[in-house]
């Protein structure tokens, strides 16, 4: 199932991409994603250039004006390229490119897509600390998304990145050494406070950053 769309954010220096970056990890943003766990955005910082990581579409394109409309605020002069990924060429292609499918078979997979999100939503919507993992490639991302599926382990992925959902500190440190013995010896595992957890401090925010991990 092709589910991986991107949008690349190209900033004048890496000075403001770090600065637009933080902007959205505090949540200083206006948006209109929806505050749910499958419709979170990832964003990865590289240099002057951020990437968001989104499930849909429209995710992707509500996204991007989000973020244009934060850079404009902040006097960033950003620009933005919408991708998605081609899972035959293994490589980002122009968002409006045709992919090997049938008209059938596309609306069969949106339609999964979305069922998956629910399930996602339902699993993670509330959980109070969440394991934040990150890989090297988009296929072993796939791949310890499905071994952790055969264990019972929802999670919602994003190119190379999973968010997993925990009831508690204690439960997400131990959820993430299991994840870090699935997962690939270079692969990156960090604890936080969920998007639940923050969203009491500071207000709804949908984007999910792992700061300094490129692309």
């Amino acid at each position: 199932m092709n589910d991986d769309w991107r949008v690349h954010v190209t900033c004048p220096t890496a000075a403001t991409a770090a600065e637009l970056s933080e902007l959205l990890r505090t949540g200083d943003v206006q948006h209109e994603l929806e505050a749910a766990a499958g419709e979170r955005v990832i964003v990865s910082l590289d240099g002057r250039e951020l990437f968001l990581y989104a499930g849909t579409r429209e995710q992707a394109e509500r996204a991007a004006a989000a973020v244009g409309s934060l850079g404009a605020r902040a006097g960033i002069a950003a620009q933005t390229d919408l991708r998605r990924w081609h899972p035959v060429a293994e490589e980002w292609v122009d968002a409006d490119a045709p992919l090997p499918e049938t008209d059938a078979a596309r609306a069969a997979e949106h339609a999964e897509l979305i069922d998956e999100q629910h399930r996602e939503q339902a699993e993670l919507r509330y959980a109070e600390w969440e394991v934040r993992a990150s890989t090297g490639s988009h296929r072993e991302t796939v791949e310890l998304a499905d071994a952790l599926r055969a264990e019972g382990i929802p999670s919602l992925r994003r190119w190379r990145f999973l968010l997993v959902g925990a009831a508690d500190e204690d439960a997400a440190r131990a959820l993430a050494q299991r994840i870090r013995a699935l997962a690939p010896e270079e692969a990156r595992v960090e604890v936080e406070a969920s998007y639940p957890t923050v969203e009491a401090e500071v207000g709804p925010n949908p984007f999910a950053v792992f700061g300094g991990l490129g692309v």
